[in-house]
């Protein structure tokens, strides 16, 4: 069982699910500079749509522009619902709830739980700020796994011990850089994200937060090359484009 998946760009992407629209780290401004202390981020394209509206926000973190820019602050704050870190709801209030990690939340019939996430190599977190992932669960639906900005596999493993049957796993990868971590990847290599696969065994993995920003080093074709290499091709299910 597989969902139909829409991609704004970035790390952006919506499905159905359970009677509610979910609506991932909502990045829908222009092309620009964003400064982050003395250094700053580049977005290189315009999001694909914009969408109307999202029952659920899922915000893996606040902090960064490439996760969270202007105009997808005022989407999740007209929300009926953003679940994010603990640090992220404190700082953003109403609606923003905060989940620690393994904390869940029941939904009508969908339980969401929040999962960790380490955006970069080991003891990056007081540089880069904490950060969730979700696995997303309701009865007689596949089970869907939002990596978030997570870079380690040793994360990826914790996840798949604590919840064996993953369907679907929307992976953000980019293997993105900047100068804060040296040359080290703040999220998943397309390499990452096919042993990732492997890992979670998921039928289908979607691919997110590999395209739109200049720090990420690697985009789409990275990916399907690596799946392909894995011999994964057939689990790789890119997002349909969004076009409103």
């Amino acid at each position: 069982m597989t969902l139909s998946i829409r991609g704004f760009g970035g790390p952006t992407v919506t499905f159905r699910y359970g009677g509610h629209t979910f609506l991932t780290d909502p990045t829908f401004d222009p092309p620009g500079r964003y400064p982050i202390g003395d250094r700053e981020l580049t977005k290189t394209a315009p999001a694909s749509g914009h969408a109307d509206a999202a029952d659920v926000v899922l915000l893996s973190h606040d902090q960064h522009p490439d996760n969270l820019d202007h105009a997808g602050r005022e989407f999740a704050a007209k929300a009926p619902l953003v679940l994010t870190t603990v640090a992220a709801a404190s700082r953003l209030g109403a609606p923003a709830r905060g989940l620690a990690n393994w904390e869940s939340v029941t939904l009508a019939d969908v339980t969401v739980t929040g999962v960790p996430a380490q955006h970069g190599p080991d003891g990056v977190e007081h540089l880069t700020g904490p950060v969730t992932g979700f696995v997303v669960e309701g009865q007689n639906l596949p089970t869907v796994y939002v990596s978030g900005d997570n870079a380690s596999l040793d994360v990826v493993r914790e996840i798949a011990a604590r919840f064996p049957a993953i369907d679907v796993a929307i992976l953000f990868g980019g293997a993105a850089r900047t100068p804060l971590v040296g040359d080290a990847n703040l999220t998943l290599s397309a390499a990452d994200m096919a042993e990732a696969t492997r890992i979670l065994d998921a039928s289908t993995v979607v691919p997110a937060h590999v395209d739109s920003w200049a720090h990420f080093t690697e985009g789409i074709d990275d990916v399907r090359a690596a799946f392909a290499a894995a011999g994964l091709t057939d689990r790789l299910q890119e997002p349909h484009p969004a076009t409103q």
